[in-house]
């Protein structure tokens, strides 16, 4: 059904290309040819012109189109190469603020482990942190090769944060004190009351609804108030005294009989532990 029609836009194509050459012919030999009238050389040379433009319309849009495309994969060949710069930057300003952040962790624990005089200190990372185990345990970095023995307490730049329960040669597991664990070996704790009175006892808890410590077995509950320091007591025989354990929250006087409760908010955040110092007691 389409051979015809393709014929005749055959026959057409070739009749157009025909005319063209004779205008072109005709537009030479009436230029050349000097009798001839000037009005017919114009015509002539209008006629040239018309199948000059008419030929190389084609040619300049295929020129035009070309250049567009060079252009097109020149641009696209920048975006990359500045995509893949913006990738490079990124990535180093996030490996920057992580150098800066580490930097920042060492230069506190450094400060705390010169104000750590009544014991030996050991620096190490957190290398391990399950999230089902998470507010019981941590593994760290140094073991028995480095000097580290069982039941030395761990603290942050900012506080307490547990006691080694197990010595590796080349890692140790810190048992946290937010553990659950009621077989825990509990810290010694106390604090001074507002008359300036030692109260003692242990931590016994955590809670995690508030996130607090609890301090239990205490000797007293008179004149606690919120904001009282609380340290290890060092009567547990293998953690230093003095060490920072955290700030009294609030104070809960149990009915018929019950021992009252000090609920403490801990000095160290519980939830980023990266740099850890393991604060071994000296004899």
């Amino acid at each position: 059904m389409q051979k015809p029609f393709f014929n005749k836009k055959l026959v057409i194509t070739m009749v157009s290309l025909i005319i063209a050459f004779l205008l072109i012919a005709f537009s030479i030999f009436v230029r050349n040819d000097r009798s001839t009238p000037s009005f017919i050389q114009n015509i002539g040379n209008s006629a040239a012109g018309v199948v000059d433009k008419v030929v190389n319309a084609p040619v300049e849009g295929i020129s035009r189109m070309t250049g567009s495309v060079s252009n097109l994969t020149d641009t696209y060949q920048e975006n990359a190469q500045l995509k893949k710069k913006l990738d490079s930057m990124n990535a180093l300003q996030v490996e920057n603020e992580t150098l800066k952040q580490e930097n920042k962790q060492l230069k506190q624990q450094l400060s705390l482990n010169k104000s750590l005089t009544s014991y030996t200190d050991i620096s190490a990372y957190v290398i391990s942190r399950s999230p089902s185990t998470w507010q019981n345990q941590i593994v760290i970095s140094k073991g028995s090769n480095a000097g580290i023995t069982k039941g030395s307490a761990v603290v942050s730049d900012k506080g307490l944060i547990g006691r080694v329960m197990e010595v590796n040669k080349n890692n140790s597991k810190v048992e946290l004190v937010t553990t659950q664990d009621d077989a825990a070996d509990r810290f010694a704790v106390q604090l001074i009351d507002n008359n300036g009175q030692t109260v003692n006892g242990l931590i016994t808890g955590y809670d995690t609804d508030t996130n607090l410590l609890v301090m239990g077995q205490i000797t007293s509950k008179e004149n606690v108030k919120k904001g009282t320091q609380v340290i290890t007591s060092g009567l547990g025989g293998t953690t230093p005294k003095g060490l920072f354990v955290g700030t009294v929250e609030k104070v809960v006087n149990q009915q018929a009989g019950l021992p009252t409760k000090i609920y403490i908010k801990p000095a160290a955040d519980m939830t980023n532990l990266n740099v850890v110092t393991v604060a071994k007691r000296q004899d």
